[in-house]
Parts: C-alpha cells; structure tokens; sequence
C-alpha cells in the first residue's frame, strides 16, 4: 500500500496536537486519532452553564520559557490567571504555597525571622528524632517532610492530602516523592515561581482547535484494538504510514507482555450549583484525612475574576478523589518507584527495536508532565 501519510499519531492530547501542529507547518502530512470521542485528551473542556469545566482535572499553564509562552499566545491569546490554592484542614484555611501568610495562620508569627526560627525548632526536633532511632538520612516521606518544614506543617497540611492521593500512609511512601518543598519568608499566594502563567481566554479547546487547526483527525478510534484486525486502515503492518507518534500506555502497546505498570488515577465528582461563588476560589484542597476527597475544582475562577464571577448565576465544582488505577480506568499518575522503573526501562527496549516509532507524553513515557514542558519538549523535536 502506498504511504498516505508521514506521521500517524496516536492520541490527540498536547503533545499529539503540538506535534501534529509542527509537523504540519513542516508540509508533513499527518493522521491524528483519538480512543475518545473528543480532541484535547486530558486538557479538554466542556461547557457547562457558560463555564469551561476541566473535565480530567484543573490544568493551569505555566511557564518561564518565553518562546514557549509567545507560541501558545500566537495559537491563543492567555488570561491573567494565577494559581492560588488554598489548604482547607478541619474548616480552618491556609494559602499555598508555604509563606508568610501560611506562617501567620499556622503560628501568628509576623517576621520571617520568627517563622524561620519556628520551622528550624521544629527541624531540629525531626532530626534529633532519627537520630534516636539510629538513622541520619530520612527513610520514608513523613521523615523527609518534618526535615524540611517541621511536624506542624507536615500534619496539617501535608500528611492527609498525600496519604490521600497515594493510598498508602506517609511512613510508607520512599522519602524522593517530596525532596524539597516550595518555602516562602514573603507574603505571595502565587503558587508557581514561573514568568508567564494563565488559561486560554476561551478555554483549553481552543488551544487544541488552534493547534490541530488544517490537520486530519478522527476520534472515537482505538490504535490498539485496531491494530488487532487484520484489515485494518491503523495497521502498522502496512506502509500506509511512514512513523508512528504514540502517546498511550507504552506497556499497552506490547500487550502487556511483560507485566503491567502501576498508576493512580482520579475520579471526579461534578456538580451544578444554583450558587454564584461557592467556594471563592479555582483550588481548595482537603488536607484532613477524614474528608474522602482531595480536593474542589470550581471551575469559572480560572477564567471569571472578581466581580465578574456574579455575572454567571451558576457556578460548577468538581470534587476529585485520588484511587488506585483498574483496567477500565483513565491512568493520571504514573508510579515511578524502582519496580516500576525498571519495568519500564525494559518496555522502552522494546520500543527502541522499532526505528518508525516515536514516544512521547506522561504515559508513552511513564512520568509526570506539565502542559508547558511537553510544547517546549516537541518544539525541540526533529519533524
């Protein structure tokens, strides 16, 4: 069969749709199809009571690479939005990151010097506790974590949130998982130390429509139960596609032949409230461990601010629970322990035997990833 196109690309996510973007403005011809029935993967929104709510979680642009930023804005123009979340531990909050006012509501300190002085007392104390116990360097993420900012602050704002979104407890997660933390002795609630920061003015779809804007796509098409038919269009077996970019489950693509990788995942809660404002805020988090969730998404704050949030008589939250990934599920987070790691290093083996196949995205490759590093990776790409 005759090569129809220069690139098939597996998943319309940001790194399919930035790619696809490139490649096009290369004069290559592209395929880009999607298991779901819509483009954008998990940066993807719907409208809702004229709120764009994040369907697959809150996704917040940032970034200090200003040739990654001029690019995004020339697709779409950015609003002003800055991430602020707020900690809520048994109806008291907090502002996140870790500063001055964090420092204030914990402790009512007022100088830096006074919440230095705290956290080193504090510091101290974890320390001399190991040493006790005959050990220097920290052995799970509770040791680490009052290490770095204390018990206070690892109690009540670190403990239950990250027992949460792991499942497992703090003295059972390695120590790597929080080697440092973003600590603040100035009053700012900006929770990124990123230049440039904000959300498509319109929505995250309309950087996906602008990205994919005179490319071929088809969603609703499963690269890996497509593959398995012996006519099908999507088979790699047949010279209808000169490579192949793709942004699944690498351990998918080999049918699991060598075990499966762990992932957690999150499932959302979403409601309509008949509410303006319901909690004030894009991001509060639950870091109590009674509250089931982790935290609430309220969507119109990424986009409405000020007064301008009681112009939309509605308002629309999704409450996320963190749980362990099953087949069926969407996978979010990848496990990157040594088990795991090294499972993956020997699926990438496989990968690297076939020369027509390209990896990239937080499952092809197995890692957390930010919106912004993923453009600022596939600009780098050779096409």
């Amino acid at each position: 069969m005759e090569k129809q196109y220069d690139y098939l690309i597996v998943g319309a996510g940001i790194f399919g749709a930035t790619f696809a973007c490139m490649a096009h403005r290369q004069g290559k011809r592209c395929l880009v199809i999607d298991k779901r029935n819509h483009l954008g993967g998990n940066i993807y929104c719907e409208n809702i009571e004229g709120i764009n709510v994040h369907k697959y979680g809150a996704h917040i642009f940032h970034t200090s690479n200003k040739k990654v930023w001029d690019f995004v804005n020339s697709i779409v123009e950015f609003n002003r939005y800055t991430n602020s979340p707020i900690a809520n531990y048994k109806g008291k909050q907090y502002n996140l990151p870790f500063n001055m006012n964090t420092f204030y509501q914990m402790w009512g300190v007022l100088t830096p010097a006074e919440a230095q002085a705290k956290i080193e007392e504090q510091r101290q104390e974890a320390l001399a506790k190991m040493k006790a116990d005959g050990v220097t360097e920290p052995r799970n993420l509770e040791e680490q974590a009052q290490l770095l900012i204390g018990k206070d602050i690892y109690e009540i704002l670190i403990k239950g949130y990250t027992e949460k979104q792991w499942g497992r407890k703090c003295s059972e997660l390695p120590a790597f998982i929080i080697k440092r933390l973003p600590v603040r002795f100035v009053h700012d609630n900006n929770y990124f130390n990123d230049r440039f920061q904000g959300i498509p003015i319109g929505g995250f779809n309309k950087l996906i429509d602008g990205l994919l804007e005179g490319v071929e796509t088809m969603t609703g098409v499963d690269f890996i139960e497509e593959r398995k038919k012996s006519n099908s269009q999507f088979s790699i077996l047949n010279s209808q596609f000169d490579k192949i970019l793709y942004t699944g489950k690498l351990d998918e693509y080999f049918d699991y032949c060598l075990g499966k990788l762990e992932y957690r995942t999150v499932s959302f809660e979403e409601e309509i409230l008949d509410m303006p404002n319901f909690q004030g805020n894009a991001v509060m988090n639950f870091t109590d461990a009674e509250v089931p969730y982790t935290r609430i998404i309220e969507h119109k704050h990424f986009e409405m601010f000020g007064d301008d949030v009681y112009k939309c008589p509605k308002t629309v939250i999704s409450r996320e629970y963190s749980v362990e990934w099953k087949d069926g599920m969407e996978p979010f987070y990848s496990v990157n322990d040594e088990k795991n790691m090294s499972l993956y290093q020997q699926y990438l083996g496989l990968a690297n035997q076939e020369p027509n196949l390209i990896l990239g995205g937080h499952l092809a490759e197995y890692k957390y990833y930010d919106i912004a590093p993923i453009i600022e990776k596939v600009m780098s790409l050779p096409v």
